[in-house]
């Protein structure tokens, strides 16, 4: 039996797969141990990381897993249609977990057995239906720094009788995420306590403290997974030296159209018209802002902004964010988070204030 297996979805899931097994490589006498990585294609394109992250010496294997959404299969949908009948919905949602994880084993690409330890970053995705229909046992993880103090999807997502179905899911009779379903053994989460809701499964690991034990050498294998080409990012971020310089984190908000104007806003309401703007593209935002914002320099969307936390003497004079949580930026004088109240003014409260509404 191998040791470790990580599911990751995202770039910063790759990168807190790192640090866990720098702190396993630091903190144990098995330094031959190794593992091994999935990384999901569902939301992300890893592109070329994918070899780079098979040249890693943390990781010993690297599969990439098609991993397939619910509206992939049409049999699936009648049994999301909302029956009018508590009951009955209830049913078809027992049927639903079940034939969900059936239908996505034809495309997980590893036996999971064969790991003493699975880690499963964002276990809402099918990966999560699939483990739970398999009966076997993982560790879940939080899909993002604090993610869950800000959207608790996992009550949003069952709003209305939530103890009933907790413990449905308890029983295996249903699946729910974040530390709820029956064969997950535990949620790694960055700081309990700021979450409003607690879980039984929650567990802390703090990602400073895990960042914090990183050598030079450690950060250098790192850069070297995640950049393409470090010689042209050094050459972007050395721009503007000796003026201000400001960094803008995209995400991918609202509709093309909206979010072209909430980051032409931000540039105009929080940026001296004399500063160097800088863009760091989220992997998921298609906007082109190279054509919306000719005067920006863009940076790639192919790695997690920690990354330049590595880099020696980056430094901005402010940093602005709408959503993304910011607390580990460690290479700018003034963090801006804009949160909800910003983007009232964009789209219906409702969308983003998902807390507000859990009963």
């Amino acid at each position: 039996m191998q040791d470790r297996i990580y599911v990751c979805h995202t770039f910063y899931h790759v990168y807190v797969a790192c640090l866990k097994e720098f702190h396993i490589l630091h903190n144990t006498d098995n330094s031959s141990s190794k593992a091994a990585l999935v990384l999901s294609k569902m939301s992300n394109k890893f592109g070329t990381m994918v070899d780079r992250a098979k040249k890693c010496p943390l990781f010993e294997e690297v599969f990439e897993y098609d991993e397939k959404e619910d509206t992939f299969f049409p049999e699936l949908k009648e049994l999301k249609t909302d029956t009018g009948s508590l009951f009955k919905n209830m049913i078809n949602r027992i049927k639903f977990c079940k034939r969900f994880g059936q239908l996505q084993e034809e495309y997980v690409p590893v036996d999971f057995t064969k790991y003493k330890d699975i880690y499963v970053f964002c276990d809402s995705d099918p990966i999560g239906y699939y483990l739970n229909y398999k009966k076997i046992k993982y560790h879940a993880l939080e899909d993002g720094l604090n993610c869950i103090k800000y959207y608790d999807t996992a009550r949003f997502d069952n709003n209305g009788h939530f103890a009933i179905k907790a413990f449905m899911a308890s029983m295996g009779l249903i699946f729910i995420q974040n530390g709820y379903g029956r064969y997950c053994i535990d949620m790694e989460v960055n700081n309990i306590s700021i979450l409003d809701y607690p879980c039984p499964k929650y567990i802390e690991q703090s990602r400073e403290e895990l960042t914090d034990e990183l050598t030079r050498t450690d950060k250098d294998i790192m850069l070297e997974l995640f950049i393409e080409n470090m010689e042209e990012l050094k050459d972007q971020l050395s721009k503007g030296e000796g003026k201000q310089r400001v960094l803008i984190l995209s995400e991918p908000l609202c509709d093309l159209q909206t979010r072209q104007r909430i980051f032409s806003d931000i540039i105009k309401d929080y940026i001296d018209e004399n500063s160097i703007v800088m863009i760091k593209q989220h992997p998921r935002d298609v906007l082109d802002y190279k054509k919306a914002f000719p005067n920006v320099i863009l940076l790639s969307g192919s790695f997690p902004m920690e990354m330049l936390n590595f880099i020696k003497g980056l430094e901005f004079d402010r940093l602005v964010s709408v959503y993304t949580q910011v607390d580990s930026i460690k290479f700018v004088k003034e963090k801006i988070y804009l949160g909800d109240d910003f983007m009232d003014i964009y789209e219906d409260p409702k969308i983003h204030r998902q807390n507000e509404q859990i009963k």
